[in-house]
């Protein structure tokens, strides 16, 4: 699908603007994703046209264990350390290649599950629909239902294959009588046809749900999964490499979801559901690079981190260097495509 013509950008603002952004690394006023600028109204994505829009979605009202997840948007830009934006790995500085901004959070009335799921489909259809990459940070898994369907609005229903990562398949029916609850999305997006089931791929399932009526409801959808078992046994990279296969099996877009309980809580401990024997993070890591490397992603999120229950802000880190390493892939594919030089250190 080719993206619109359109004008030429406007990226401006003011230099008493970008002073605050950038104290903000350690104690400014202005604490934005990436100490991005922070645009608010869909005037101004098509005046700034960035590449990459980082949204809120402040929900956690279908979380079933420990609540806290409607926090993960605000700790996410706020408590990671910032450390720069060379990417020593790749040898470039990532801005000069992806133009980003954080375009806010979706509303999220308290107690209010319909309009919060309607207000994050609408801010992510935003975004989606300008073909700028939403960077969905949630929330718990709920918000995925809203966030996939938005884009797949936008690409075509069955043209957007996803790989969730995820100790658990959140494909039940109901959670509690709710149609609407973490442990449901997936289902709700096959049920709806946004993500075709045999484009629908897990990766990282391990723990002791769903049960056995549920992997028959999943394998008849045609659904592709792979427990953590086979990543012992195979390796993470063979396993991956299958699950991008699967994803894209005649679909042309991706769409990257990440549940941070997919990580071993010894790499992420703030999050409701944590589930010992997880991937370890920099297998992750890399992972999310090479997915924007690659291929074509027109989406991510990463949910369920809840702050309360972190240590060190270890959950955090992790979560918002996901979302850096997806940045880092766009930046080095433009990069490349373009023939530019590698700085130092070189890839």
């Amino acid at each position: 699908m080719s993206e619109p013509q359109r004008p030429a950008p406007r990226r401006e603002i003011s230099a008493s603007y970008q002073q605050q952004l950038d104290q903000g690394y350690s104690l400014g006023s202005v604490l934005t994703f990436g100490q991005r600028p922070l645009i608010t109204d869909a005037a101004q994505l098509d005046e700034w046209q960035p590449d990459v829009a980082v949204i809120g979605a402040p929900f956690d009202l279908g979380t079933t264990n420990r609540p806290g997840a409607r926090f993960g948007p605000r700790a996410i830009r706020t408590n990671a350390y910032q450390s720069g934006t060379y990417h020593l790995g790749l040898g470039l500085e990532m801005f000069d290649w992806v133009e980003v901004v954080d375009y806010g959070d979706a509303f999220c009335p308290n107690g209010r599950t319909d309009e919060s799921l309607a207000n994050i489909r609408q801010r992510v259809h935003e975004v989606a629909s300008r073909h700028i990459v939403p960077f969905v940070i949630g929330g718990d898994h709920t918000i995925t239902w809203p966030s996939a369907t938005a884009v797949a609005d936008v690409y075509g229903h069955g043209n957007v294959g996803m790989i969730h990562f995820d100790a658990h398949a959140d494909t039940a029916d109901t959670i509690d009588g709710n149609l609407a609850s973490h442990g449901t999305p997936m289902r709700r997006l096959i049920d709806s046809g946004a993500i075709p089931g045999k484009n629908f791929v897990q990766v990282g399932l391990r723990s002791y749900w769903p049960g056995q009526d549920v992997w028959d409801w999943m394998a008849q959808q045609g659904m592709r999964w792979h427990l953590m078992d086979e990543i012992w046994d195979r390796g993470f990279n063979a396993v991956l490499a299958d699950a991008v296969a699967e994803a894209l099996d005649g679909a042309e877009y991706l769409y990257i979801s990440i549940d941070i309980d997919s990580l071993d809580p010894a790499h992420a401990p703030g999050t409701g559901t944590p589930e010992p024997g997880g991937i370890v993070a920099l297998d992750l890591l890399h992972a999310v690079r090479e997915l924007a490397y690659r291929h074509h992603v027109v989406a991510m999120d990463v949910v369920e981190v809840s702050p309360a229950y972190d240590h060190a802000d270890c959950t955090v880190n992790v979560a918002h260097r996901l979302f850096t390493e997806c940045l880092a892939g766009m930046a080095a594919k433009k990069r490349d495509a373009a023939g530019a030089t590698p700085g130092r250190p070189a890839r």
